[in-house]
Protein backbone atom coordinates (compact mmCIF):
# COMPACT_ATOMS: atom_id res chain seq x y z
CA UNK A 1 0.00 0.00 0.00
CA UNK A 2 0.93 3.69 -0.19
CA UNK A 3 2.14 5.57 2.85
CA UNK A 4 3.44 9.14 3.80
CA UNK A 5 6.45 9.07 6.12
CA UNK A 6 6.62 12.06 7.75
CA UNK A 7 10.29 12.20 9.79
CA UNK A 8 13.28 10.11 8.91
CA UNK A 9 15.25 10.01 11.78
CA UNK A 10 16.58 6.71 13.65
CA UNK A 11 13.07 5.22 13.62
CA UNK A 12 11.77 7.04 10.81
CA UNK A 13 14.03 6.57 8.22
CA UNK A 14 14.51 2.93 9.50
CA UNK A 15 10.31 2.06 8.64
CA UNK A 16 10.66 3.69 5.92
CA UNK A 17 13.26 1.40 4.54
CA UNK A 18 11.74 -1.55 6.14
CA UNK A 19 8.58 -0.86 4.60
CA UNK A 20 10.09 -0.57 1.04
CA UNK A 21 11.63 -3.96 1.18
CA UNK A 22 8.23 -5.86 1.83
CA UNK A 23 7.10 -3.92 -1.28
CA UNK A 24 4.87 -0.50 0.05
CA UNK A 25 4.82 2.29 -1.95
CA UNK A 26 6.49 5.37 0.79
CA UNK A 27 6.52 8.47 0.30
CA UNK A 28 8.26 10.92 2.70
CA UNK A 29 8.74 14.20 3.76
CA UNK A 30 11.53 15.18 6.17
CA UNK A 31 12.70 19.31 5.80
CA UNK A 32 16.23 18.00 6.72
CA UNK A 33 16.80 15.04 4.75
CA UNK A 34 16.30 14.56 1.30
CA UNK A 35 12.63 13.04 0.79
CA UNK A 36 10.12 12.67 -2.15
CA UNK A 37 8.58 15.57 -1.08
CA UNK A 38 9.66 19.16 0.45
CA UNK A 39 6.46 19.73 2.05
CA UNK A 40 3.22 18.43 3.46
CA UNK A 41 1.28 19.35 0.64
CA UNK A 42 2.94 17.92 -2.02
CA UNK A 43 3.64 14.63 0.07
CA UNK A 44 -0.22 14.67 0.17
CA UNK A 45 -0.32 14.87 -3.70
CA UNK A 46 1.81 12.22 -4.41
CA UNK A 47 -0.40 9.83 -2.68
CA UNK A 48 -4.11 8.48 -3.92
CA UNK A 49 -7.12 8.92 -1.49
CA UNK A 50 -7.69 7.74 0.88
CA UNK A 51 -3.92 8.09 2.12
CA UNK A 52 -2.60 6.69 5.09
CA UNK A 53 -0.12 9.85 6.88
CA UNK A 54 2.09 8.48 9.69
CA UNK A 55 3.85 11.17 11.57
CA UNK A 56 7.76 9.71 13.36
CA UNK A 57 8.81 12.93 15.17
CA UNK A 58 9.80 13.61 18.59
CA UNK A 59 6.70 13.86 21.42
CA UNK A 60 6.21 17.40 22.70
CA UNK A 61 6.15 21.07 20.04
CA UNK A 62 7.26 19.08 17.31
CA UNK A 63 4.30 16.78 16.92
CA UNK A 64 1.40 19.12 17.85
CA UNK A 65 3.06 21.77 14.96
CA UNK A 66 3.21 18.42 12.37
CA UNK A 67 -0.22 17.16 13.74
CA UNK A 68 -1.63 21.20 13.03
CA UNK A 69 -0.12 21.10 9.87
CA UNK A 70 -0.83 18.32 8.81
CA UNK A 71 -4.97 18.34 9.81
CA UNK A 72 -4.91 21.46 7.72
CA UNK A 73 -3.41 19.69 4.32
CA UNK A 74 -5.67 16.05 4.86
CA UNK A 75 -8.90 15.35 3.64
CA UNK A 76 -11.95 13.41 4.35
CA UNK A 77 -10.92 9.91 4.79
CA UNK A 78 -7.23 10.13 5.14
CA UNK A 79 -6.18 8.34 8.08
CA UNK A 80 -3.27 10.20 10.67
CA UNK A 81 -0.70 7.74 12.36
CA UNK A 82 1.21 9.11 15.25
CA UNK A 83 4.00 6.77 15.84
CA UNK A 84 5.67 8.63 18.26
CA UNK A 85 6.01 8.94 22.12
CA UNK A 86 3.26 11.69 22.62
CA UNK A 87 1.40 11.43 25.64
CA UNK A 88 -1.43 9.41 25.89
CA UNK A 89 -3.82 12.23 26.71
CA UNK A 90 -2.51 14.16 23.82
CA UNK A 91 -3.63 11.21 21.74
CA UNK A 92 -7.13 11.88 22.61
CA UNK A 93 -7.18 15.19 21.93
CA UNK A 94 -5.75 14.81 18.51
CA UNK A 95 -8.33 11.94 17.89
CA UNK A 96 -11.11 14.31 19.05
CA UNK A 97 -9.91 17.38 16.78
CA UNK A 98 -8.95 14.95 13.60
CA UNK A 99 -12.83 13.31 13.95
CA UNK A 100 -13.98 16.79 13.50
CA UNK A 101 -12.48 17.13 10.20
CA UNK A 102 -13.66 13.79 9.22
CA UNK A 103 -10.00 12.62 9.49
CA UNK A 104 -8.73 9.36 11.19
CA UNK A 105 -6.70 9.38 13.77
CA UNK A 106 -4.56 5.88 15.32
CA UNK A 107 -1.77 6.67 18.08
CA UNK A 108 0.61 3.55 17.82
CA UNK A 109 3.06 2.92 20.22
CA UNK A 110 6.36 1.87 18.80
CA UNK A 111 9.22 -0.38 20.18
CA UNK A 112 12.19 -1.52 18.80
CA UNK A 113 14.30 1.14 18.40
CA UNK A 114 17.39 0.46 15.86
CA UNK A 115 17.30 -2.31 15.48
CA UNK A 116 13.32 -2.57 14.16
CA UNK A 117 14.27 -2.40 10.68
CA UNK A 118 16.60 -6.04 10.56
CA UNK A 119 14.18 -7.41 13.18
CA UNK A 120 10.67 -5.77 13.40
CA UNK A 121 9.09 -3.40 15.81
CA UNK A 122 6.31 -4.36 18.46
CA UNK A 123 3.78 -2.05 17.23
CA UNK A 124 0.35 -1.24 19.98
CA UNK A 125 -2.49 0.61 18.10
CA UNK A 126 -5.08 2.81 19.48
CA UNK A 127 -8.29 3.78 17.50
CA UNK A 128 -11.59 2.90 15.71
CA UNK A 129 -11.43 -0.43 13.77
CA UNK A 130 -11.98 1.36 10.70
CA UNK A 131 -9.18 3.31 10.79
CA UNK A 132 -6.87 0.74 11.93
CA UNK A 133 -7.82 -1.61 9.27
CA UNK A 134 -6.92 0.90 6.41
CA UNK A 135 -2.93 1.19 7.89
CA UNK A 136 -3.38 -2.57 9.02
CA UNK A 137 -1.31 -3.88 6.02
CA UNK A 138 1.74 -1.30 7.12
CA UNK A 139 1.20 -2.85 10.77
CA UNK A 140 1.59 -5.91 9.76
CA UNK A 141 4.74 -5.59 7.74
CA UNK A 142 6.60 -3.25 10.51
CA UNK A 143 6.19 -5.77 13.08
CA UNK A 144 7.35 -9.48 13.30
CA UNK A 145 4.90 -12.44 13.39
CA UNK A 146 2.73 -11.39 16.68
CA UNK A 147 4.33 -8.30 17.42
CA UNK A 148 1.51 -6.03 16.25
CA UNK A 149 -1.94 -5.37 18.12
CA UNK A 150 -5.20 -3.17 18.37
CA UNK A 151 -4.95 -2.54 21.72
CA UNK A 152 -8.47 -0.33 22.52
CA UNK A 153 -9.74 3.12 21.94
CA UNK A 154 -8.18 6.25 21.18
CA UNK A 155 -5.14 6.80 23.40
CA UNK A 156 -4.78 2.96 24.45
CA UNK A 157 -1.94 2.58 22.08
CA UNK A 158 -0.02 5.23 23.75
CA UNK A 159 -1.19 4.70 26.98
CA UNK A 160 0.39 0.78 26.85
CA UNK A 161 3.48 2.29 25.20
CA UNK A 162 4.14 4.36 28.12
CA UNK A 163 3.33 1.41 30.64
CA UNK A 164 6.03 -0.52 28.56
CA UNK A 165 8.90 1.99 28.94
CA UNK A 166 8.07 2.70 32.45
CA UNK A 167 8.79 -1.40 32.55
CA UNK A 168 11.56 -0.71 30.65
CA UNK A 169 13.55 1.95 33.30
CA UNK A 170 12.81 -0.70 36.29
CA UNK A 171 14.59 -3.71 33.96
CA UNK A 172 17.26 -1.59 32.86
CA UNK A 173 17.94 0.02 36.77
CA UNK A 174 17.99 -3.80 37.88
CA UNK A 175 20.59 -4.63 35.47
CA UNK A 176 22.54 -1.81 36.50
CA UNK A 177 22.48 -2.23 39.78
CA UNK A 178 23.14 -5.70 39.89
CA UNK A 179 25.95 -5.38 37.99
CA UNK A 180 28.09 -2.77 40.07
CA UNK A 181 27.16 -5.07 43.01
CA UNK A 182 29.43 -7.95 41.10
CA UNK A 183 31.93 -5.16 39.65
CA UNK A 184 32.69 -3.70 43.44
CA UNK A 185 33.09 -7.28 45.03
CA UNK A 186 35.99 -9.19 46.07
CA UNK A 187 35.91 -11.36 43.18
CA UNK A 188 37.26 -10.46 39.83
CA UNK A 189 34.63 -11.10 37.95
CA UNK A 190 34.58 -10.89 34.20
CA UNK A 191 31.24 -8.85 33.69
CA UNK A 192 31.16 -9.36 29.95
CA UNK A 193 31.16 -12.98 30.28
CA UNK A 194 28.97 -13.45 32.86
CA UNK A 195 26.28 -11.18 30.70
CA UNK A 196 26.97 -13.68 27.74
CA UNK A 197 26.01 -16.46 29.50
CA UNK A 198 22.65 -15.56 31.54
CA UNK A 199 21.64 -14.99 27.48
CA UNK A 200 21.29 -18.70 27.73
CA UNK A 201 19.16 -20.83 30.14
CA UNK A 202 18.94 -17.86 32.90
CA UNK A 203 15.34 -15.99 34.38
CA UNK A 204 17.13 -12.82 33.73
CA UNK A 205 17.97 -13.73 29.97
CA UNK A 206 16.25 -11.13 28.06
CA UNK A 207 17.19 -8.58 24.45
CA UNK A 208 18.23 -5.98 27.50
CA UNK A 209 20.99 -8.65 28.49
CA UNK A 210 21.47 -9.10 25.18
CA UNK A 211 22.12 -5.10 24.41
CA UNK A 212 24.45 -5.22 27.25
CA UNK A 213 26.59 -7.81 26.84
CA UNK A 214 27.11 -6.16 23.01
CA UNK A 215 28.03 -3.12 25.10
CA UNK A 216 30.87 -4.66 27.35
CA UNK A 217 31.91 -6.21 24.18
CA UNK A 218 32.18 -2.47 22.56
CA UNK A 219 33.35 0.06 25.15
CA UNK A 220 35.38 -2.24 27.59
CA UNK A 221 34.56 -4.43 30.70
CA UNK A 222 34.40 -0.84 32.55
CA UNK A 223 32.37 0.84 29.83
CA UNK A 224 35.52 3.55 30.01
CA UNK A 225 34.27 5.60 27.28
CA UNK A 226 30.30 6.29 28.55
CA UNK A 227 29.50 8.42 31.37
CA UNK A 228 27.52 7.50 33.78
CA UNK A 229 24.58 10.00 32.64
CA UNK A 230 21.18 9.02 31.88
CA UNK A 231 18.04 10.83 30.23
CA UNK A 232 14.43 10.47 30.43
CA UNK A 233 11.82 11.18 27.86
CA UNK A 234 8.99 11.53 29.94
CA UNK A 235 7.29 8.27 29.49
CA UNK A 236 8.44 7.04 33.16
CA UNK A 237 7.24 10.06 34.50
CA UNK A 238 3.96 9.85 33.06
CA UNK A 239 3.70 6.26 34.08
CA UNK A 240 4.19 7.26 37.69
CA UNK A 241 1.55 9.89 37.14
CA UNK A 242 -0.61 7.63 36.40
CA UNK A 243 -0.21 5.37 38.70
CA UNK A 244 -0.70 7.78 41.18
CA UNK A 245 -4.05 9.07 39.80
CA UNK A 246 -5.23 5.34 39.71
CA UNK A 247 -3.31 4.33 43.54
CA UNK A 248 -1.31 1.88 42.37
CA UNK A 249 1.83 1.77 44.06
CA UNK A 250 5.22 1.33 41.45
CA UNK A 251 8.02 1.38 43.90
CA UNK A 252 10.42 0.16 41.09
CA UNK A 253 9.36 2.51 38.44
CA UNK A 254 9.74 5.22 40.62
CA UNK A 255 13.35 4.20 42.27
CA UNK A 256 14.53 3.89 38.31
CA UNK A 257 13.45 7.71 37.39
CA UNK A 258 14.96 9.12 40.61
CA UNK A 259 17.98 7.18 39.82
CA UNK A 260 18.30 8.51 36.43
CA UNK A 261 17.53 12.02 38.22
CA UNK A 262 20.83 11.45 40.55
CA UNK A 263 22.81 10.40 37.19
CA UNK A 264 22.83 13.91 36.27
CA UNK A 265 24.20 15.68 39.43
CA UNK A 266 28.16 16.55 39.72
CA UNK A 267 27.66 17.08 43.13
CA UNK A 268 24.12 16.19 45.29
CA UNK A 269 22.90 18.87 47.34
CA UNK A 270 20.92 16.69 49.34
CA UNK A 271 24.63 14.24 49.87
CA UNK A 272 26.15 17.98 51.25
CA UNK A 273 23.23 18.64 53.83
CA UNK A 274 23.06 14.76 54.58
CA UNK A 275 27.20 15.44 55.21
CA UNK A 276 26.45 18.43 56.72
CA UNK A 277 24.19 17.44 59.60
CA UNK A 278 25.63 14.29 60.50
CA UNK A 279 28.65 16.77 61.36
CA UNK A 280 26.54 18.99 63.41
CA UNK A 281 24.64 16.40 65.86
CA UNK A 282 27.16 13.53 66.04
CA UNK A 283 30.98 15.52 65.31
CA UNK A 284 31.21 12.86 62.08
CA UNK A 285 33.72 13.78 60.04
CA UNK A 286 33.14 15.68 56.49
CA UNK A 287 35.23 14.88 53.85
CA UNK A 288 36.37 17.85 52.06
CA UNK A 289 35.80 19.13 48.62
CA UNK A 290 39.26 18.51 47.08
CA UNK A 291 39.38 15.04 48.88
CA UNK A 292 36.56 13.91 47.34
CA UNK A 293 37.44 15.08 44.10
CA UNK A 294 40.75 12.76 44.56
CA UNK A 295 39.03 9.65 45.48
CA UNK A 296 36.90 10.51 42.52
CA UNK A 297 40.02 9.78 39.84
CA UNK A 298 40.13 6.46 41.30
CA UNK A 299 38.05 4.08 38.61
CA UNK A 300 36.61 2.07 41.03
CA UNK A 301 35.44 5.11 43.70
Amino acid sequence: MQLGMIGLGRMGGNMAKRLEEHGHDVKTYDPGVDSTASSLEELRDQLDAPRTFWMMVPAGKITDETFEELLRVAESSDVIVDGGNSNFRDSQLRYAAAKERGVGFLDCGTSGGIWGREVGYCLMVGGDDAHVAQAEPVFVDLAPEDGYAHVGASGAGHFVKMVHNGIEYGLMQAYAEGFEVMRGSEFDLDLHEIAGIWRYGSVVRSWLLELLHAAFEHDGKDLEQIRGYVEDSGEGRWTIAEAIAEDVPVPVITAALFARFASRQEESFAAKVNAALRNQFGGHAVRAVEAARAQSQDPRA
